[in-house]
């Protein structure tokens, strides 16, 4: 199987020095798409921003599994707010010309 845009977990985790429960952990709260691909687990790298913000919030500020999923579910709702208050701006700056 090609492994092309995907990354070794063993190798993030050494990297960042976090083991792997962690990421298996934030798999199982669906915060981490892992796939199995030759009896080793990877993950698409379009998945690493996030999850270097994950690793920090992690380590930098001991926040558990569970407060990183908190935090990113409440920084998806600020994204879909600011979003809609973009689109309705918008719209009343078409009624006001």
């Amino acid at each position: 199987m090609k492994t092309d845009n995907r990354i070794l977990l063993q190798t993030i985790s050494s990297y960042y020095q976090v083991e792997l429960s962690f990421f298996n952990h934030l798999h199982d709260l669906g915060l981490l798409e892992i796939e199995i691909m030759e009896q080793s687990p990877y993950i698409h790298e379009n998945q690493m921003h996030n999850l270097e913000r994950m690793i920090r919030l992690h380590n930098e500020l001991n926040v558990n599994p569970e407060g990183i999923d908190v935090v990113f579910n409440l920084l998806q709702k600020i994204d879909h707010l600011q979003k809609e208050l973009i689109a309705t701006n918008n719209r009343l700056r078409l009624f006001e010309n």
